[in-house]
């Protein structure tokens, strides 16, 4: 309900997909998302927010690795950290129309990258990395595709089930959609020098 995610918040979260993962099996999981990010309160940060939100991303990760697909959903907000450890944890990412998915908004980009947010307002009308909202994560493949509310959701859910890719193919959707023309092929490169030309 937009509401921003604390340690409260993201234990009972981690749990359940834990709880999912010890019953076996292969039932996919489906993270909803809508939260305006972290809670930024002096208590959850003196207590480690971060790792709590890093646990929850770990437990995503490790519920996809032991067979379950999981595949995230944001409806309304999606920002920062909280953006990062759910609907970006999953095997997949979906919007639907309306969604307002966020790595960063660009005041706090101006304030980390130390560069005026009038600049930061121009680049991200040509360069989607730099521009929160649902049609600049699709171009740079963060966000896989945006379902059709006017359409049963439990049959695209089905398919997009159907369709998870064996491996993150983000970088590829970004270049393929021009809004990350290099990230793939870069990747790719650190990837083969650091096995020894041995990445496939």
């Amino acid at each position: 309900d937009g509401e921003a995610l604390g340690i409260t918040g993201i234990l009972p979260l981690a749990d359940r997909v834990l709880d999912i993962i010890a019953a076996g099996g292969t039932a996919p999981i489906l993270v909803v998302v809508d939260t305006q990010g972290q809670l930024m309160s002096r208590h959850d940060e003196m207590l480690g927010l971060n790792e709590y939100l890093a646990h929850l991303a770990k437990c995503l990760h490790l519920a996809s690795r032991s067979g379950h697909p999981t595949v995230g959903l944001n409806y309304g907000k999606a920002a920062a950290g909280a953006f990062l450890a759910t609907a970006g944890a999953t095997d997949i990412l979906i919007g639907l129309p309306g969604a307002e998915p966020a790595v960063m908004d660009l005041p706090s980009m101006a304030r980390v990258t130390k560069l005026p947010q009038a600049k930061l307002e121009e680049l991200s009308k040509t360069t989607p990395v730099f521009a929160p909202g649902l049609a600049s994560m699709t171009a740079v493949g963060a966000v896989a595709e945006v379902w059709d509310p006017a359409k049963p959701l439990a049959d695209q859910f089905e398919a997009t089930l159907a369709a998870i890719p064996a491996q993150d193919v983000r970088d590829t959707l970004g270049a393929e959609r021009g809004g990350r023309p290099v990230a793939a092929q870069i990747a790719r490169r650190v990837a083969d020098q650091a096995s020894g030309g041995h990445h496939a």
